[in-house]
């Protein structure tokens, strides 16, 4: 990586060599090259993974530089049919290989892919944005270096568990809930997609997150009432609960702002993670 990559990262993707990776070096050992390895901060700090995940308590993963090899992955039909072509991009530049990209929280997992793409092809992301204001649509430069990190502030019930609680305001009840992994979104992906080919509703959308994310009640941990509770429930305890989770995800802040070349008009945008997220010149 050229020394002007590294001064456009800022301490979020700051690089820390790790000790003691791979025993025969052929880029190195061959044609004088070295892949370069960074450091990137998990923002759940681990706190929320059991002890013995190769995971837990850890600040920080390394990765290894996106090279050609992902550009494979990125491109295989299978891969993106699957819908596992993510995962299969943070399995390869991952160093620790016992890591399940799976089994990390959707926080964790898009601060490594979006310090992957920051590797491959640099910290500016040039993508069409609709404006909040007008509704115009414009091209917008944005700088992946500057999204700030949103830290784990709330405590789990206990040290090592995905697992969280929140008092809902009208109704009063307790519910207990975890923030989704690569497998939750998969599953809640491959849900919508079966539905909507079988010609049925897939605007649930809302409630079919919170079913993957809540799951005791007032202590009541049976699938199938905690669901029927969640269809049930009132809307002023939804949002409240939508909203005391988005506040609190760990993650990276997807929104950036934007001036609209039509009205003029400053707003706060969320960042579209489209094709030219990983194909800037695609």
């Amino acid at each position: 990586m050229s020394d002007n990559s590294r001064e456009n990262r800022n301490e979020v993707f700051g690089a820390t060599p790790p000790v003691g990776v791979a025993t025969r070096n052929v880029m190195r050992d061959d044609f004088g090259m070295e892949v370069p390895v960074e450091t990137v901060p998990l923002p759940s700090a681990g706190a929320i993974y059991p002890a013995g995940s190769p995971v837990s308590g850890r600040d920080t993963v390394d990765i290894r530089c996106m090279t050609a090899k992902e550009e494979d992955i990125l491109t295989s039909r299978a891969l993106i049919k699957k819908g596992t072509v993510i995962t299969e991009l943070l399995k390869s530049c991952l160093i620790d290989k016992e890591i399940e990209p799976d089994m990390l929280i959707a926080g964790d997992r898009n601060a490594i892919m979006t310090a992957i793409r920051v590797t491959g092809y640099g910290a500016d992301y040039t993508v069409d944005v609709d404006c909040p204001a007008c509704g115009e649509k414009s091209k917008q430069n944005f700088k992946l270096t500057d999204l700030p990190i949103r830290r784990l502030e709330i405590s789990p019930v206990e040290f090592g568990r995905n697992l969280f609680e929140f008092r809902l305001p009208a109704s009063g009840k307790t519910v207990q809930f975890k923030f989704l992994n690569g497998k939750d979104e998969l599953d809640i992906a491959v849900t919508a997609e079966r539905k909507k080919k079988q010609g049925q509703q897939t605007d649930n959308l809302v409630t079919q997150k919170l079913m993957y994310s809540v799951v005791a009640v007032d202590g009541l941990t049976d699938k199938v009432k905690v669901q029927s509770f969640i269809r049930n429930m009132p809307a002023r305890d939804s949002l409240a609960l939508r909203k005391f989770m988005d506040a609190n995800e760990p993650g990276i802040d997807m929104k950036s702002w934007m001036t609209c070349p039509s009205c003029d008009e400053t707003s706060e945008v969320r960042l579209p993670l489209g094709v030219s997220f990983f194909w800037p010149d695609g």
